[in-house]
């Protein structure tokens, strides 16, 4: 009798769990509501409701009825039938909920797409710099009124082009926060948020060289048709997947190969080689490793430095830049060390290359010492004179290079400076016909 009980009783359980289990609990969807009088509310939706249904719950909450508020989202008003699942509302996302105008305006559903120089049934998705994540990820577009930065505002027309995202009063909106000093006519203002973490602050850079490939272009170098990919600026919109702009960007930065442009900053130029084909927007770097864009973010940190006319602390583990007066060769850096401008060795007096005599040694309170026997007992000379014997100053940074095997052609790893190992100057085209390989 004992083992029946037991029986039904667990039989009992298991039919419990099967149908806790068959229920269709709904998912929450953590929100927030923000009116346009300040006021903010945290709600939890189901994805599977309407508009709406929204509508119903908040304007209780704000004092309204239902019928007269309209949700805002990304510069749109959202329409009564529109699926909270099928908009780009992500979990602690915000929307605006203010009262209905009654001017008969349509209402249209928010879109997180816009047409860049495509035909019209072609859309690409967005893709960001964020600096939380550390990488180039998915993106989200968000407009803002330029005056109040509310996001209770709604566009007069959809943006069309890169052109439209990043110049701002390029497209005016109706702003219904209280109190803007712009009135009801305002300029919309984009911006971008990562998709992939939530936080009300962090502001993404976009990314505009990366395109869906929906025109199945192969990349130009391993020739596969991938998706994403980088299209360059030039006149003929070279494309390279993501991976070979990876490789691309990591090997020219280990040959610290990066061109200088003062007006794009430390930057690359299409792999083909093309003119004008400079990327403008830094942030695309990002797709390199967070310790080889630190590495970035240092050498155009230094050239920059070395372009504006300054120096590099020569001092093993400084290297801070440094702009010294133009009528003075003794450089104090803040670690301590002072160095002379020109040969970015100790400071000396004289020429650079001689000593000063005083200081080669001598005597003192009637100690002598053996100038043969203090010349072989230097612990640093030997290396001295093995980086004196086997290197040759850049002419333009100074610093001691070796030549291991190749041709005359030398290509500076500090300052990228090209210089004949032969001459010692600038390289040429005298050089390259005349002692290239020797």
């Amino acid at each position: 009798m004992f083992i029946l009980d037991l029986i039904l009783s667990l039989w009992r359980s298991l039919a419990g769990l099967v149908w806790f289990s068959n229920q269709n609990f709904p998912k929450s969807l953590s929100v927030y509501i923000r009116s346009n009088d300040g006021k903010k509310l945290s709600v939890d939706l189901d994805p599977k409701w309407d508009i709406k249904s929204v509508k119903e719950i908040v304007g209780p909450k704000l004092g309204l009825e239902a019928e007269e508020i309209k949700i805002i989202l990304a510069g749109k008003e959202l329409d009564d039938s529109t699926i909270i699942e099928e908009i780009d509302l992500g979990e602690q996302s915000t929307v605006y909920c203010v009262p209905l105008d009654h001017k008969g305006k349509t209402k249209q559903k928010s879109v997180n797409k816009i047409l860049v120089n495509l035909p019209e049934e072609e859309v690409i998705t967005f893709h960001v710099a964020c600096s939380h994540c550390h990488g180039i990820k998915h993106g989200k577009l968000r407009v803002r009124c330029a005056e109040c930065k509310s996001g209770a505002i709604t566009v007069d027309r959809d943006p069309a082009s890169w052109s439209d995202v990043l110049n701002p009063s390029l497209i005016s909106g109706h702003c219904e926060e209280q109190g803007c000093a712009a009135g009801p006519v305002a300029w919309c203002e984009f911006y971008f948020r990562c998709k992939e973490h939530v936080s009300a602050d962090d502001i993404a850079i976009p990314l505009p060289l990366i395109h869906a490939n929906l025109r199945s272009i192969p990349c130009l170098a391993c020739n596969d048709v991938r998706d994403p990919v980088v299209v360059f600026e030039c006149s003929d919109r070279h494309t390279i997947c993501l991976e070979c702009f990876g490789r691309y960007a990591s090997i020219r930065l280990r040959e610290r190969s990066f061109v200088f442009s003062r007006q794009y900053g430390y930057t690359l130029a299409c792999p083909a080689g093309c003119e004008g084909s400079f990327i403008t927007e830094p942030h695309h770097f990002r797709i390199l490793l967070q310790t080889e864009y630190e590495l970035y973010q240092r050498f155009a940190a230094e050239e920059c430095v070395l372009q504006g006319g300054g120096v590099l602390c020569p001092r093993p583990g400084c290297g801070a830049g440094i702009f010294p007066d133009d009528d003075c060769n003794r450089v104090a850096c803040q670690c301590g060390y002072v160095f002379c401008k020109r040969c970015l060795e100790g400071f000396h007096i004289g020429e650079c290359g001689e000593r000063d005599s005083a200081a080669e040694g001598g005597t003192s309170g009637g100690y002598s010492v053996d100038p043969a026997r203090a010349a072989q007992a230097r612990w640093d000379e030997a290396s001295k004179r093995t980086i004196k014997v086997s290197t040759k100053p850049c002419p333009k940074c100074r610093i001691p290079t070796e030549r291991d095997g190749g041709c005359m052609h030398m290509l500076c790893a500090r300052c990228t400076f090209e210089w004949c190992w032969v001459c010692q100057t600038e390289w040429t085209r005298d050089c390259m016909g005349s002692h290239w390989f020797g």
